[in-house]
């Protein structure tokens, strides 16, 4: 009797590699995730992952990167253990990031351009925290060209802009926000809510001052009543003891 054997091909979810070298590219890497998860919250046809093994081919376990980050149009979101791209409707990451670290070698980075370049990535951007150099390639000719000045380059996808100056990378969403990190973002809460109660104890104290003026006006307009009030009285009484005011 022949036992058939289990042919099952296993797509392992972990490449046994840090997702970080160092606290600063984790840094870097939570940034971009996190605000492009914010970018794109309110569209369910996006998805976005940090670290995520990425598989292209089917039956092909040992085809696989892990960006950075990567980007989906055309894909819902939820929870992945990889992204086996026959089970995306073969859609593959259209925008992926790296983080550099001194770990990286040169052999490494070619290697993953070639990966990116053959299976249809159309924006690949490499940034290095340490020398804060910016590197960005998009799809022209069926091919990744790389982009001559990164500095206030419009990501075609996803709309946010590069800004690199002397000692940092900024990066805007189309509106013109500039990404935080979650403690930066905090912060920013906290300081609009402290803004946004001085505005409100603002607004309250020209309540109050403008009631005040209200009261101060109508006790003026009380007053001016009761001595226009005497005043007729007075009248009455000396045309009673027949005085012409008309004559005085």
């Amino acid at each position: 009797m022949t036992v058939a054997l289990d042919k099952t091909i296993i797509y392992p979810d972990s490449d046994g590699q840090p997702m970080a070298d160092n606290t600063k590219q984790f840094r870097w890497i939570v940034l971009i995730k996190e605000n492009l998860d914010s970018l794109f919250a309110n569209d369910d046809t996006v998805f976005v992952a940090g670290d995520l093994l990425w598989y292209p081919v089917e039956g092909r376990p040992d085809i696989r990167v892990a960006p950075d980050v990567l980007v989906v149009f055309g894909r819902p979101k939820g929870d992945r253990g990889s992204y086996r791209q026959w089970q995306e409707d073969n859609i593959a990451p259209q925008v992926v990031f790296e983080i550099l670290s001194p770990g990286n070698t040169l052999k490494e980075m070619s290697r993953k351009l070639l990966f990116y370049n053959r299976y249809d990535v159309e924006e690949y951007y490499i940034y290095n925290p340490d020398s804060n150099e910016l590197m960005g390639f998009t799809r022209a000719n069926e091919e990744l060209i790389s982009i001559e000045n990164m500095d206030h380059w419009l990501s075609p996808r996803l709309g946010i802009r590069f800004e690199l100056t002397a000692s940092t990378l900024n990066i805007y969403d189309h509106q013109g926000n500039l990404f935080l990190s979650p403690l930066e973002l905090r912060k920013s809460l906290e300081q609009e809510k402290k803004r946004a109660e001085q505005e409100k104890q603002r607004a309250e104290q020209e309540k109050q001052r403008a009631e005040q003026e209200k009261q101060r006006a109508e006790q003026e307009k009380q007053r001016a009543e009761q001595e226009k009030q005497r005043a007729d009285k007075l009248a009455e009484k000396l045309r009673a003891l027949g005085v012409n005011l008309d004559e005085i």
